[in-house]
């Protein structure tokens, strides 16, 4: 069965509420303030049965200026609007940024209320129907009813009973992607019932005993009860209002523009993708970083509008952007928003989120105007593997996927079964339904073999890397990462790319050198270092003398180094550990001789060339032997005496 929500639009003072109690027998205005003052402050609720025994959800809204952010939350959810228009005044500012808002959040259907007829005579009435007639033109009501009613003498309202039952009937069911949401709009404490919200559920169902999440905050409540239209029911669903009762939480953590869902089903984000269409009668352009008022759902939240490809964009226009959000909320994606300007207040446009778990982006880079392409023009499947590109080597689940595409969870498990046939996704967890972009799986598997080429060209000595470190030089954690990593190297294995043996990975076609050649080889490097004695060729000299093992002498100047042979004491120094001890015993007896020791004195005790000297005297200092004392040294071990 269908459920509709029908919602009142219009300027302050025109008669809404007195059309809603006429309709209803409800009065909305429930304040003391608002009995005071005459008019609406906060949103009021009613419901209405039709000629037919549907019954609707009614929403007032605050048609005074200052509560435009109120309107915007009540229209939340709203299937079918009615545009109440005073005869007396005819079209007022609020009229049309009522009427403006409710076109960003894409209502479609609705017809116009036109009261107070009881205070006009038919000739002024017939202008006024022509005026309202050509304020509608070119708006989704241009072809609604128009029905004159006073809430004060009932004429008109049969009419209008009418008319409501008939657009009730061609209101088209929204989509529901099928995840529980409920934007709060209104927070209060029942006695002997404690904390209870109301709003239009605007996808999925909730059941009493059911456990929700409150987002953004991450709080946990269980549902102790559930009225629909005044009445207790165990479950409701897309497209009612509804009351919930929380168990389990206090009042004061739960406002209005929090959103309730299912646990762990959205996920709050400071950043949100979307099509930005800035009104034609905003007045001005808006510029890249602009601050904005941002409403989506009942939220309201400032935010930073940044703009792709283009500085600024023209009353009228329409572009890519992306809305830096001061506070995070939880979206979905096909949701639509409201933007107003910082100040003066005022709406300025709106569109819809195309991703509500962005990254960041590189502003006019030609890859993210493509994803943004595909996202709002592309096919279901182009849209799921873009976010699956986007979502990275840590996957994402089939739940984030519908958030992040607003794809049914039917449609989306028909197009990951197609795309796992078709090898352009990998399903990493099935219990969890974990799914990686092929393409970011390709690179993964890639960098695998890069990072073992590398490591056999730096230590071919060595049969491979263990299997942590390479999981830790591709950036892998634990968990998701560690899952993803050994299914690449059990398909690279597959294939006959590497070999895993046990902790040990090495590709397929790498093999150690035979022990007995590289000991030859090992022996001859040591030699040269031995000859060299305290005035060695550097590490580049000795390359060049083995011409055609490069790579293997790199590789055991590296070893022998590491097991302690030779000594590294410079970027392209080093030295047999034999010749280092030789003379750091002969240096020692020169200190303790004549106490302390110059560039000249250890030129004059080794023959070396200043080349040789500074590094020398350098390394000394930093292995503790000898320290600087003015231009000299002196023994570490004297001074510490």
């Amino acid at each position: 069965m269908k459920h509709i929500v029908m919602g009142t639009a219009g300027h302050v003072d025109h008669g809404k509420t007195a059309l809603i109690k006429r309709l209803t027998g409800v009065d909305t205005d429930r304040l003391k303030e608002e009995k005071e003052r005459g008019i609406t402050i906060e949103l009021g609720f009613a419901s209405l049965t039709l000629p037919d025994d549907r019954i609707l959800g009614v929403v007032d809204v605050p048609g005074h200026e200052r509560f435009v952010r109120h309107m915007v939350a009540g229209a939340a959810g709203i299937d079918l609007v009615v545009l109440v228009i005073a005869a007396d005044e005819g079209v007022m500012p609020q009229t049309r940024e009522h009427l403006q808002i409710c076109t960003l959040l894409g209502i479609r259907k609705g017809f116009v209320a036109l009261t107070k007829i009881d205070m006009v005579d038919d000739e002024w009435l017939t202008l006024i129907r022509e005026d309202v007639r050509e304020f509608l033109r070119g708006t989704f009501l241009e072809e609604a009813p128009v029905v004159p009613v006073s809430s004060l003498t009932g004429d008109g309202f049969p009419e209008l009973l009418q008319t409501i039952e008939q657009a009730a009937g061609e209101v088209e069911e929204s989509a529901d992607v099928g995840l529980f949401r409920l934007p709060v709009d209104r927070v209060f404490t029942m006695k002997g019932f404690g904390t209870v919200v109301t709003g239009t559920l605007i996808s999925g169902k909730v059941t009493t005993g059911q456990e929700v999440e409150v987002s953004p905050v991450g709080l946990r409540a269980r549902v102790r009860g559930i009225q629909v239209h005044n009445r207790s029911v165990e479950t409701a669903e897309a497209g009612q209002r509804t009351a919930i009762n929380l168990q389990g939480i206090e009042r004061a953590a739960v406002e209005r523009g929090h959103l309730l869902a299912g646990p762990d089903t959205l996920v709050p984000s400071q950043r949100l993708d979307v099509v930005y269409r800035h009104l034609a009668g905003a007045g001005r352009k808006m510029k890249n970083r602009t601050l904005v008022r941002f409403h989506t759902g009942t939220s309201e939240v400032m935010a930073r509008l940044i703009l792709f490809d283009r500085d600024e964009l023209e009353p009228g226009g329409e572009g890519y952007a992306q809305l830096v959000l001061e506070s995070p909320l939880a979206a979905v994606a096909g949701d639509r928003f409201v933007v107003r300007s910082y100040s003066p207040i005022t709406t300025i446009g709106g569109g819809v989120i195309v991703d509500p778990l962005p990254a960041k982006h590189k502003r006019s880079a030609e890859g993210v105007l493509q994803e943004f392409r595909r996202l709002v023009g592309g096919t279901e499947a182009e849209r799921v593997a873009t976010v699956l590109a986007r979502a990275g080597m840590g996957g994402i689940t089939e739940s984030h996927l519908i958030v992040r595409t607003g794809t049914r969870g039917k449609e989306l498990r028909r197009i990951l079964e197609g795309m796992f046939s078709a090898k352009e996704a990998v399903l990493v967890d099935r219990d969890e339904m974990r799914v990686l972009s092929h393409l970011v799986y390709g690179d993964l598997q890639a960098n695998i073999i890069q990072e073992l080429q590398t490591y056999h060209e730096r230590f071919p000595l060595k049969e491979g890397l263990s299997r942590e470190e390479l999981r830790t030089m591709l950036g892998l954690g634990e968990g998701v990462g560690q899952k993803i990593f050994g299914m690449a190297l059990r398909d690279l294995e597959k294939r006959g790319e590497l070999v895993a043996e046990k902790e040990n990975i090495r590709l397929t076609g790498h093999q150690v050198q035979l022990k007995e050649e590289m000991g030859n080889l090992r022996e001859a490097l040591s030699a040269v270092y031995r000859e060299g004695g305290l005035a060695p060729p550097t590490a580049r000299e000795v390359l060049e003398r083995f011409p055609d093992r490069k790579k293997e002498i790199a590789s055991l100047i590296q070893v022998m180094t590491r097991e302690g042979d030779l000594v590294r004491i410079s970027e392209d120094l080093h030295f047999h550990r034999d010749a280092l001890a030789r003379l750091r015993e002969d240096y020692r007896q020169l200190l303790l001789r004549e106490v302390q020791a110059t560039p000249a004195s250890f030129k004059e005790l080794t023959g070396l060339s200043r080349k040789f000297i500074i590094p020398l005297m350098e390394y000394f200092d930093m292995t503790k032997l000898t320290m600087r004392a003015g231009d000299h040294r002196v023994l570490r071990e004297r001074q510490e005496k």
